[in-house]
């Protein structure tokens, strides 16, 4: 299934670019709710620690963003040069709700951003609020018009196919647009994002927390909140972050039966199937080797019922079955980062109850190991959702396979070399800025982005502000 072609690589490709722009939308998404809550808060009780806070992950905010639009310009191209078949087909559903995205999102963000970056000094302080939160409010539109063109794939509804050039035609936009996964899985991704920044914020405060008892030294009040908040995130959305993701799993079972037999590694349809914790598919023997099992647990997970019944993966014709291997460790690091998210959420709550969630090196260590689960997760759950789509790009009706460019395998190579190159420099200079800039603790008075620099649109010429000291200075300047 995997042999090398310009098809294979075209799906790697996408997937490699994919995997390392999600990262950062999905930390935008988070932090900047988060920057919203933490000027929120200083606006309200007047407390400066909310405000040093704010000017630290201000910082890193803008590295993140920054990243997320370079990682995201890459995938618009391949669209073209890679799967212009899908595009020519599906291109009058999924451009126009692209297109939407920009013109309601990305000009928001664009147009705050500014504003929230370097006007806290220079605006007024409920200007600045609204800009923050009109930042906040564009990485949640945008997430949600990605989402519903995505989910739009794994669920099609409201179109028609033309006869005469297979191409996918608008019929009903509100079924377009609100198709039957939407709503889970919006719910599901925005609850990832932010426990993704719950955990790098733990992380990091774990980090300083660690190192003030290193040092015989009380944390400072900004480390110390930072941490709190982080863990009450943690304490709070990973649980429903659980019921989340089985709403969604319920929803999967209802409207994409293959992907869900592909993720267990459930071979034959049946009634009281048993949960499969560990074992090994074999895609051309039709059996998971080695496996651990709990009886009945497989039809109470996907059902609510000891009864219910499981589909198999025999049910399916073969050239429509997903990479089942993949799936099945995919989903199961998805879970388990997840149960151990909901424990130390709520291990916290219990020191936090016994006065000791600051005095606890275990929980600080922990917290700095969790510090990427929230974004491991995350890709693992996006391998899940779109390897299980396979072998179709619109699920059930367009297969992969008829939607890649007829391109040659030695130009994808190319283009894929360049990629890895480019993004290894890139990324790496990023995430070393990043990792700069968590090594130091936020203190009082922190500053956030410069703002002490002239500024002046690009093009304009800049006039010196001093006066010439004598008239000959002045005729030369003329001159």
């Amino acid at each position: 299934m995997f042999g090398l072609s310009a098809l294979f690589l075209a799906r790697f490709q996408f997937a490699f670019t994919v995997g390392f722009h999600i990262v950062f939308p999905a930390f935008s998404i988070g932090l900047a709710a988060y920057l919203a809550v933490l000027e929120g808060l200083w606006l309200k009780t007047g407390r400066n620690a909310y405000l040093d806070l704010f000017k630290y992950w201000l910082k890193v905010f803008s590295v993140v963003f920054g990243m997320g639009v370079v990682s995201g310009l890459v995938m618009s191209y391949e669209f073209g040069t890679n799967w212009s078949a899908f595009s020519q087909k599906a291109g009058p559903i999924l451009g126009p709700m692209l297109a939407y995205e920009v013109m309601t999102a990305f000009f928001l963000e664009a147009g705050f951003l500014g504003v929230m970056m370097f006007g806290l000094n220079r605006v007024g302080k409920g200007l600045h609020f609204a800009a923050t939160c009109m930042v906040s409010i564009g990485t949640l539109i945008s997430m949600s018009w990605i989402l519903s063109s995505n989910s739009w794939m794994q669920t099609p509804r409201g179109y028609r196919i033309d006869e005469a050039t297979g191409r996918f035609l608008p019929v009903d936009w509100w079924q377009i647009v609100f198709n039957p996964s939407f709503p889970y899985r919006i719910v599901h991704m925005g609850l990832a994002a932010f426990l993704c920044v719950a955990f790098i914020v733990a992380g990091v405060a774990g980090w300083h927390l660690l190192k003030a008892r290193r040092e015989g030294r009380q944390a400072s009040e900004q480390v110390r909140l930072m941490f709190s908040m982080a863990m009450w995130m943690a304490a709070i959305v990973s649980p429903i972050q659980v019921l989340a993701g089985d709403t969604q799993g319920l929803n999967t079972l209802e409207y994409q039966p293959a992907k869900i037999a592909a993720l267990e590694g459930d071979w034959e349809s049946e009634s009281r199937a048993p949960e499969i914790l560990f074992g090994i598919p074999d895609m051309e023997n039709e059996t998971t080797h080695y496996k651990i099992a709990i009886p009945y647990m497989g039809s109470l997970i996907l059902t609510h019922s000891l009864n219910g019944k499981v589909p198999g993966l025999k049910d399916f014709p073969k050239e429509d079955r997903a990479y089942s291997p993949l799936l099945f460790f995919s989903f199961r690091i998805m879970v388990a980062l997840g149960m151990l998210m909901v424990l130390v959420g709520l291990w916290s709550l219990y020191l936090r109850w016994k006065g000791k969630l600051y005095d606890t090196p275990l929980l600080h260590r922990i917290a700095l190991f969790m510090s990427p689960a929230g974004f491991l997760a995350l890709l693992c759950g996006w391998i899940t959702t779109e390897v299980g789509r396979q072998p179709f790009t619109v699920y059930g009706l367009l297969r992969t396979s008829d939607s890649v460019s007829p391109i040659a395998l030695p130009n994808i190579a190319t283009s894929m070399i360049a990629f890895i190159i480019v993004y290894f420099i890139v990324f790496t200079g990023g995430i070393t800025i990043l990792l700069r800039t968590f090594a130091e603790e936020p203190h009082p008075g922190e500053h956030g982005p410069a703002e002490d620099q002239p500024q002046r649109a690009a093009g304009t010429t800049q006039v010196s502000h001093q006066p010439p000291s004598s008239p000959t200075a002045g005729a030369g300047m003329a001159e």
